[in-house]
């Protein structure tokens, strides 16, 4: 199942990129005590009460402004509160509710979203009695708390997981492998689809996510059950989406969540800018099996270098995508599409691969044979056994001596030597390190 997505919206320096990163544990976005500093919306997972979510920070929002970075702003918040499953909408305990509140909560109204008014600046007990100002916003659950002191943000989550769409859900088989296609805009996803479809648009008469807006279409190709998950559905919302390249990946995280393998599709006419990167990076993030795929083929001239060359650019741009394999095609023409599937299932195949304990150890242990860990102030690693504990992606755990002799080079030399040996073609591999206990 796809993870439930919290959007953090409100009006500009409220602290929601302070609540976000308290949330995800991290400090991934800008904080500064100054409006308008967030530009970017940000993405981040986070987990309470072993649940995990996704959570997108965007940048405040102001209704009227003329200033195009708030007009860039608003459309971030638009999107985020189209594909969130609960909105935590931010205010100002200090500031108590301003016309730009009200205006935001008109939004949130029209968007029939779960909506969890969060307070904050309730930095001590005395600030707790400016909180049921907010009531009147509309909303039945208004939660006291302060970013900057870490306070009511478990309070928060707990009334936040209580809107997540149930998780039995799921809606496709075990054998279905589910595809999302991802890009920049104008990369050609949309011809892509109606390519693989063998049709001319993409039929909206398709299976509906439960409690999701994609329109996904199931297929069957040389016996194999697919679904194409549209991320290009943004088509509908108008051109505005479209052309804004960093509006893109709101659409694609969800699909990305859902999905088994996810083609990642590059425009081969003008070639490997940084937001193809950016859209990369969701999928490599979240453990998804992977394909770049180069389209428009047709109109690039080349000669027998040509190909070779462009696929050493990806090599180079991606340095943390090394397993995804490449396919160069044309949508419009449908030249090499054919070559295209046998790789997605093959990709499929090895993000659900399993090895066995005793088969992964005789690699890690010819490894460590071949080349020994290096000493860290006098003392050296010691692998005990590693073994594979899930799938989707392959996730291997190694149990050592001390995890912080671990060191990430040697770890990439394992990751090596074990794809090596059992390929892993097209997938992320997640490798962690535990002490082993005295009774293991």
């Amino acid at each position: 199942m796809a993870r439930p997505i919290i959007a953090i919206v409100g009006r500009p320096n409220v602290g929601k990129s302070t609540v976000f990163n308290r949330i995800i544990g991290d400090k991934l976005a800008i904080v500064e005590d100054k409006p308008g500093v967030t530009r970017d919306r940000l993405y981040g997972r986070g987990e309470w009460l072993d649940t995990e979510f996704s959570v997108i920070d965007t940048g405040g929002i102001e209704i009227d402004g003329e200033d195009q970075i708030m007009k860039s702003v608003r459309v971030q918040a638009e999107l985020a509160i189209e594909e969130a499953d609960v909105i935590v909408f931010m205010v100002d305990a200090k500031a108590g509710i301003t016309s730009a509140d009200s205006e935001v909560a008109e939004m949130l109204f029209r968007a029939k979203k779960p909506v969890i008014v969060a307070v904050n600046k309730v930095d001590n007990l005395k600030r707790m009695d400016d909180i049921y100002e907010f009531y009147s916003l509309g909303f039945s659950e208004v939660v006291g708390i302060s970013g900057s002191h870490g306070t009511g943000i478990g309070d928060l989550l707990d009334e936040v997981i209580k809107h997540f769409p149930d998780k039995s859900e799921e809606e496709y088989g075990e054998d279905v492998i589910k595809v999302a296609l991802i890009g920049r805009p104008n990369v050609g996803k949309s011809s892509l689809v109606n390519a693989i479809l063998g049709e001319e648009r993409v039929i909206v008469s398709n299976v509906a996510g439960t409690t999701r807006d994609a329109i996904d279409t199931p297929f069957e190709k040389d016996g194999q059950k697919y679904v194409i998950i549209d991320t290009a559905g943004m088509r509908k919302r108008g051109k505005v989406y479209e052309t804004t390249e960093k509006y893109s990946v709101m659409r694609a995280m969800k699909a990305i969540e859902r999905a088994d393998v996810v083609l990642v599709v590059i425009d081969g006419e003008e070639g490997i800018i940084e937001q193809d990167k950016h859209v990369a990076g969701y999928a490599h993030e979240a453990g998804k099996a992977a394909i770049f795929v180069v389209n428009k083929w047709d109109i690039v001239e080349k000669d027998d270098k040509t190909m070779h060359q462009f696929e050493q650019k990806i090599r180079d741009h991606f340095l943390f995508m090394t397993y995804a394999p490449v396919v160069f095609l044309s949508a419009k023409t449908k030249q090499r599409l054919q070559k295209l599937f046998p790789v997605v299932t093959n990709v499929a195949e090895q993000h659900a691969a399993r090895v066995a304990t005793h088969v992964l150890n005789d690699v890690v242990s010819d490894a460590v044979a071949i080349n020994p860990p290096p000493t860290d102030k006098g003392k050296r690693l010691r692998i005990n056994y590693a073994t594979q504990v899930a799938v989707k992606p392959p996730t291997i755990v190694f149990f050592v001596n001390d995890p912080e002799l671990m060191h990430f080079s040697y770890q990439r030399y394992l990751e090596n030597k074990i794809r090596g040996a059992f390929g892993f073609e097209g997938t992320p591999l997640r490798m962690f390190t535990r002490r082993k206990s005295d009774d293991e």
